[in-house]
């Protein structure tokens, strides 16, 4: 099976339905971890309609969209404030295709991305319950940093140099 990745407008169909599983994901991680259950789903609604992802939207940002087999599998955004590192956030797969490579295609189409905007420096953060992204993020050569933002749910911060 083949991946393709590609921008995607952050307001479609196939956008809304990754925020929506990236969130429940992260939140229900979250929850379960400090409060032993699932994010109440009223809460989820108000969440997930209070982030837009507007700031995906070029020529601030980018949403990448990775696809399986022509099936949307994945995401990826950059943001790209003017005169500051690119940021990297919402980096997630549908679980049914995770262990296949996607990930690390889909950071590097952001990094790719970064540059072609004249980025030098790629920035993230993550929490300590996501092992798995920070698994990632060091294999791909990222290191962590002191905190760059103030973010009340990142617990880990790293960086990259792009090149």
């Amino acid at each position: 099976m083949a991946w393709t990745v590609a921008p995607e407008p952050y307001d479609s169909p196939v956008a809304a339905a990754l925020w929506r599983a990236y969130y429940t994901e992260v939140s229900d991680r979250w929850y379960l971890r400090h409060e032993g259950r699932r994010t109440d789903p009223g809460e989820l609604e108000r969440e997930i309609a209070a982030v837009s992802g507007a700031d995906l939207a070029p020529p601030e940002g980018l949403l990448l969209v990775a696809r399986y087999a022509g099936e949307p599998a994945g995401s990826a955004g950059v943001r790209l404030p003017a005169g500051a590192p690119a940021e990297l956030t919402r980096v997630f797969l549908y679980e049914d295709v995770r262990g296949r490579g996607g990930a690390a295609l889909l950071v590097r189409a952001a990094e790719d991305a970064a540059r072609a905007s004249g980025a030098t420096r790629m920035v993230l953060d993550t929490r300590g319950d996501l092992v798995e992204a920070r698994a990632l993020y060091a294999r791909l050569g990222y290191a962590e940093t002191q905190p760059h933002n103030a973010d009340p749910y990142a617990e880990h911060w790293f960086a990259k140099e792009l090149g």
